[in-house]
Order: C-alpha cells, then structure tokens, then sequence
C-alpha cells in the first residue's frame, strides 16, 4: 500500500472531507480538484454564486460534491455552508483549501498528521510570508491580523489569514457565527478559542503568481475595514468577558489559584515596583464607583501600563459582597470632608447598599475616589514594603 493510498484510507476512518470554496476562479480550480484527487475524492465545492464555468468545471468531476447558489454572499458564507453540508454526511473534519492556486494538495498529510495529536484542534496551514513573491499589503494584514488575534486569546498562531486549514466540525457546529466575508476566518479561529478549541499549525508551501496573472477577491479597503471592525468587537469582549471568565475559572480551582497567585506575587522577572503597584491599581478600580465596569477599567489600565494582569484583577474584588457595605460606608464617611454644611451622617450597618445612600449620591461619589486613592496608593506602599522584606529574608536564607 502506498502513501496516497494510506491518506485516503485515513480520509475515510478519520470521517474527512476537502471544502473548496469558489467565486470566479475558473482557470485554477478543475487543477484543484484533480490535485485534492490523488489523495481523497471526499471533496466538497461551495460555489460562492460564480459566473463564469465554475458549475461546468464541477459537473465534469462525478466525485465532487457541489453546494450551489446564484448571488455572491462572500467566502464566510461559502465556508459555513461547506460545513453544514459536511456535518450533514457525518463528517468530522473539513479540511479548506482556497481554489485561487496558492495552495498544493501535497501538503495535505501534514494536517492529518497533525490532527492525530490534535484531535480538538483548528490547525493553521501556516505560509511563509518572507518569500520575495508576496504583496505587500498580504505581508501587512498578516502581520496586524496575528498581533490582534494574540490580543484577543493570549494565542501564539503564526498565520490567522490562511486559507488552508483543517476544522473540527463537531466542536463548531453549534457556534453560531455572525460574519460571512473574509473576516469569518478571524471569528473562527478567535471564538473557537474562547470555547476552548485547540489553535494548532502546520507549515505550508505557497505560491503567489505574478501581478498581472494573480486573481484575487480580496478588496483591500472594505474588506480590512471589515476586519477591523470586528477586531475592535472581539477586543471588547475579550476583555469585558472572556479574559474575566477565564480567570475566574482558575480562581475557583483553589489549588490552581493559589499557585497562579503565589507564582504571579513571586516572580522575579517583574519588579517590586510593578507588582505593588499592580496590587494599588487593582484595589483603587475596586473601589471606584464604576459598579460592573471595574474589571474592564483594571485591566484596560493594566494593558497600557503593563501591569501584572492577575494581581490587578484579584485585588480588584476588594469590593467582594461581604465587603461592599464597608466599602460604601468608607466612602461615604470619605465623602463628608467635601460636603461641608451639606453633609449628612450614617452609621454602618451591614445592610448599607447603594440603594440606601441614593438620596445623598454626591457624597458617596465624591468619598469613594477619594477612598479609592488613599486606599491603592496605601496598598501600593504596604505591599513594596512587605515584598522588599520577605526578598531580604529570602536572600538571608541563601
């Protein structure tokens, strides 16, 4: 048995099909599909509403399974009907390999290799972006499309915008995408992240053909406009949601909480200076009166700062339910050095809440900045000295 003959056996036990989305691209795509052919002939072609012989092309390939629509509606869209119509023949895994001719069927066994060790896994046919033939505005997107990926997931992946990729169909399926141009190859990878899929890669070779040859779909302005757009959402809820929910699922793994926080308190890689001061910011948001937004407003600070993002947001929860009502009275009493002949008295009661000072708003606002300096710029100061003696004493040790 040969290896060709390996790979397609392994298309079938592993339940895996080849996508080809297509608009236009009549002069590349029947060498596509005869190449996908040496190695599987479970090929699925999604034409993206083409008008030139793209159905003739496709129709000459008995093999070749065909989802078909009139109107244009973009690469996005051609990709998630590939995969519905995938999973509806009990299929796993989608392999996608753009029909413009960049990409080489031979490349193929790299991913099933790959998906091996990989099971859960969406893995990336990662390109050579170096090579003299690639344009310039390819090598740009490329380069901002992975720094805003790793903003967004804490993901290290070499190349966001390839085409040639291997999907889990299953551990998708019930995600429910929003975008259908290019940009659906950003949500994909990004969301699949947050849901806990893997982000795997694997080389690929590329080929760009010469300028006046090259057919390309991609509309530079609209279409990086689209991605930005969406990157400023997804950037958003990465840090109003998905970075706040992933640490607190740490957190409530004690045993994992208490590691993170000691090694984070620990590190000798960061400077007293900084930790203190992450452990002051962390405890001053907590008391502001920015009631559901502090996580957001610590770690936005903590990123332009460069702060230590964990000791941040755990000293943020200053204001946890057992201590909101001390936190408010503190502010409140704060508040009364402001008011002059208007301010009014309270005395602490464990069932103060926000509710109860509403008629007198103004004092508390006013207390609780002024508590919420005091009191970070006071934890800043406590926690360098503390850091600074148990340094000292751990030196003494040695």
């Amino acid at each position: 048995m040969d290896d060709l003959e390996i790979i397609d056996e392994k298309f079938e036990a592993l339940k895996i099909c080849v996508v080809i989305p297509t608009y236009n691209n009549a002069g590349t795509l029947a060498g596509i599909i005869e190449d996908v052919a040496k190695y599987t002939q479970q090929v699925i072609v999604v034409n993206d509403g083409s008008t030139d012989d793209t159905l003739l092309i496709v129709q000459s390939y008995p093999f070749v399974q065909l989802v078909s629509y009139p109107v244009n509606r973009g690469k996005g869209l051609a990709l998630r009907k590939g995969f519905e119509y995938a999973v509806s023949l009990n299929y796993k895994y989608a392999i996608t390999i753009d029909s413009d001719g960049q990409h080489f069927a031979k490349d193929i066994p790299a991913f099933i290799e790959k998906l091996e060790n990989a099971p859960n896994s969406i893995i990336v046919g990662s390109r050579n972006m170096d090579q003299v033939a690639i344009p310039g505005k390819s090598s740009f997107g490329h380069k901002f499309s992975n720094f805003w990926f790793k903003v967004e997931t804490g993901i290290d992946c070499p190349d966001t915008q390839s085409g040639f990729r291997l999907y889990p169909l299953q551990s998708l399926k019930d995600i429910r995408f929003v975008t259908r141009k290019y940009e659906f190859e950003i949500e994909v990878l990004v969301r699949g992240a947050w849901t806990g899929i893997g982000i795997d890669s694997v080389p690929v070779t590329v080929y760009y053909p010469p300028k006046e040859t090259r057919v390309s779909h991609f509309r530079p302005f609209r279409d990086f406009t689209r991605v930005s757009i969406l990157n400023v959402f997804l950037v958003a809820i990465a840090f109003a949601y998905i970075k706040p929910r992933d640490f607190f699922i740490t957190l409530f793994q004690k045993k994992k909480a208490r590691q993170m926080f000691v090694e984070q308190l620990m590190n000798f890689n960061q400077s007293d200076q900084l930790k203190a001061a992450s452990i002051g910011l962390g405890v001053c948001v907590g008391i502001l009166p920015i009631w559901g937004f502090q996580l957001l407003v610590g770690l936005f600070f903590a990123a332009i700062f460069k702060l230590n993002k964990p000791l941040v947001i755990v000293c943020s929860h200053v204001s946890i339910p057992p201590m909101i009502p001390l936190v408010i009275f503190l502010s409140y009493k704060s508040g009364e050095y402001w008011m002059g002949n208007k301010t009014v008295s309270m005395a602490y009661s464990r069932h103060i809440s926000l509710t109860s000072i509403s008629q007198h708003m103004e004092q508390y606002i006013y207390g609780s900045i002024t508590l919420a300096i005091i009191a970070g710029i006071s934890a800043s100061l406590l926690a360098f000295i503390l850091l600074k003696l148990f340094n000292r004493k751990a030196a003494s040790a040695f």
